[in-house]
């Protein structure tokens, strides 16, 4: 049996340890120092929309602001009841993703606001068309004076390339 000598033992275990703390200060640099870019975004030539973005990318990830079922350029609610509203918060919600490089298809969360939680029911048949097969995680809850006066705001959370 073939025995190796003392320093070359001393030497792979030294050089073991320093590849070790090597990576251990790679990985808490990445924790502490190198945080996702965030970019606060907001279409160019449309009417500010309020104290906050449109929406936020943080690294992969686009926040939306809420929206509500406005006409598009206007501060004017859809006609329509509650059924009008959700389908033009969707659309609203739509374009927006769109605008911004992401998709109906790739939304992971959203939350409701809904003013009278008795029209529970006639949003979700609204919502369902708009998500059609994998359903996005989701909270909701009953709110009352929404902006404008909206039936239903709802904010997003989607990826991002």
């Amino acid at each position: 049996m073939t025995r190796f000598p003392a320093f070359l033992l001393l030497f792979a275990f030294v050089l073991s340890a320093c590849e070790s703390d090597h990576s251990a200060n790679e990985h808490a640099a990445m924790h502490d120092g190198d945080r996702p870019y965030v970019e606060h975004l907001n279409p160019e030539g449309l009417e500010e929309p309020g104290p906050f973005s449109d929406a936020v990318r943080v690294g992969n990830m686009l926040f939306l602001s809420g929206k509500i079922g406005i006409l598009p350029g206007t501060r004017t609610l859809a006609e329509g009841g509650i059924e009008g509203e959700s389908r033009q918060t969707m659309e609203n919600i739509k374009a927006t993703l769109e605008r911004w490089d992401s998709s109906l298809e790739r939304v992971v969360k959203c939350t409701v606001m809904i003013d009278d939680i008795a029209e529970w029911g006639a949003f979700n048949e609204v919502y369902v068309e708009y998500f059609p097969n994998d359903k996005p995680a989701r909270s909701a809850f009953g709110a009352d004076g929404l902006a404008l006066g909206a039936a239903v705001e709802v904010e997003c959370i989607a990826t991002v390339d």
